[in-house]
């Protein structure tokens, strides 16, 4: 993998293949740039992608203290590499991450896809506790690795205790487990919007073209909440991506790489809708 220092000395390491515009990956809670491998190559015929690890995640370096200004410098830094401008894409937590680095970079970004981000905005399913990140942040102090896993899939993703045990047998759960004091930082950046509350009406000065989409077969709140954020945004666009869930960036690249080529090289600005 290549490497970049980010503005306070964190090594950020990436991926970067393909020919044609800039496009950079933001990757979700508990993924790393393994989890977007394959969404990348489906890219990489149409753009210049470049798919990182997230401070903290993989083959980056971390910070003795988190902000998510911090992660916002790392987008930056990528941009900065990859010419000055650049799309932007990215899931669940990490497409609000995203939304944060339009928000902050202004010019430097030139158009946003988020998938699936993961407000909740009303009382469709239960909201995340409110000391969701200290709770994280105790058992990551204490070592408690697997648990600080289990509570995310429980509170932060709705997963019944009773499928925990069988996903913990998964290869993928060790994965999650070395990345699991990075969770608060995702807790972090999603800060209230998961408390069942409408989404803050000038926390995002956003004017450049978003699309905001959702998997047909995810649940209500995903798209209550994409309809919620694009209702906000001047130039934001809300589609659904057919027969899929919150697992499309893994389980259907093709789909989605075939939405987003369309959004950010053939979709005219002034073409958007609710």
């Amino acid at each position: 993998m290549n490497t970049l220092i980010s503005k306070d000395g964190t090594k950020i390491a990436y991926t970067k293949q393909g020919t044609g515009p800039s496009l950079i990956l933001v990757a979700s809670a508990a993924a790393d740039h393994k989890d977007a491998e394959q969404l990348a190559v489906q890219l990489a015929n149409h753009f210049t992608v470049y798919n990182y690890d997230r401070r903290g995640r993989g083959q980056s370096t971390d910070s003795s203290k988190y902000t998510v200004e911090r992660e916002v410098e790392d987008i930056e830094a990528l941009i900065n590499e990859a010419g000055g401008n650049s799309f932007l894409f990215g899931s669940s937590s990490g497409a609000v991450l995203a939304l944060e680095a339009a928000n902050k970079l202004e010019d430097k970004v030139s158009k946003l896809f988020m998938y699936e981000p993961p407000f909740i905005i009303d009382d469709s399913r239960p909201r995340v506790p409110a000391n969701y990140v200290q709770h994280l942040n105790d058992l990551i102090g204490e070592g408690k690795r697997n648990e600080a896993v289990e509570y995310y899939m429980r509170e932060a993703l709705g997963i019944p205790s009773e499928y925990l045990e069988y996903m913990k047998a998964e290869p993928s759960w060790k994965s999650m487990e070395g990345m699991a004091h990075t969770l608060a930082y995702d807790g972090m950046i999603m800060g209230e919007t998961q408390s069942g509350k409408p989404l803050p009406v000038d926390r995002w000065v956003v004017n450049v073209p978003i699309s905001v989409m959702a998997g047909e077969n995810s649940e209500p709140y995903f798209h209550d909440a994409a309809k919620s954020l694009v209702e906000m945004l001047p130039l934001a666009s809300y589609q659904t991506l057919s027969g899929q869930d919150h697992s499309a960036v893994m389980m259907a690249p093709d789909l989605l790489a075939n939405e987003m080529v369309n959004f950010y090289l053939y979709q005219n600005p002034n073409e958007v809708s609710i």
